[in-house]
C-alpha cells in the first residue's frame, strides 16, 4: 500500500478481515466497519491509560455518535489498515475521524467518525476530560 503513507496518520491498525464477518451477501457485514474503528480507538485509549483512569476514577470516554461512509466492499480474504486521528477538542468530548484501506483494492473503503464525551460513570453525566488525558490528546490531533 506504499500509495497511503499511513505513517502521516498518529494511529493506525493492520489486521486480517474474518471469514465469517462477511454475510449472505458475501461481503463484510456494515456492522463490522464499526468494530474496525473501535479497534483503533482502543489503540489510542491504551495509549494514553484511559482504562487505568476509568477503574481508579470511574471517568472515561463514550461514544456519544458514530458514523460511517461506505466507500467500496471489503470481502474475504483481505488485509486492512484502519488509520485514525483527533479533532476537535473541546472540555469535554472531542472527534474521532477513520479511514478504512483495502490491502487488496489498494484504497480506502469506508470513512468514519464518533464523537467521544468524557463521562462521570457515578452520576451518568458528562464531565470534562481529564488534564494529562487532554493534554495528551494533543499528539493525536491531525
Amino acid at each position: 500500500m506504499s500509495q497511503t503513507p499511513f505513517k502521516d496518520y498518529p494511529l493506525s491498525q493492520t489486521q486480517a478481515i474474518v471469514w465469517n464477518d462477511m454475510d449472505a451477501l458475501q461481503h463484510i457485514n456494515n456492522t463490522v466497519y464499526f468494530r474496525y474503528f473501535e479497534d483503533v480507538r482502543v489503540v489510542m485509549l491504551e495509549e494514553l491509560k484511559v482504562f487505568e483512569h476509568v477503574k481508579s476514577h470511574n471517568v472515561g470516554p463514550v461514544v456519544a455518535s458514530t458514523r460511517c461512509d461506505y466507500r467500496a466492499p471489503l470481502v474475504y480474504p483481505d488485509t486492512i489498515t484502519t488509520v485514525s486521528w483527533v479533532e476537535n477538542v473541546q472540555e469535554k468530548r472531542y472527534t474521532m475521524k477513520y479511514e478504512i484501506h483495502s490491502h487488496n483494492q489498494q484504497r480506502c473503503v469506508a470513512e468514519g467518525e464518533a464523537l467521544i464525551v468524557y463521562c462521570d460513570f457515578k452520576t451518568g453525566k458528562s464531565c470534562a476530560i481529564p488534564e494529562n488525558t487532554a493534554s495528551q490528546l494533543q499528539r493525536y490531533v491531525k
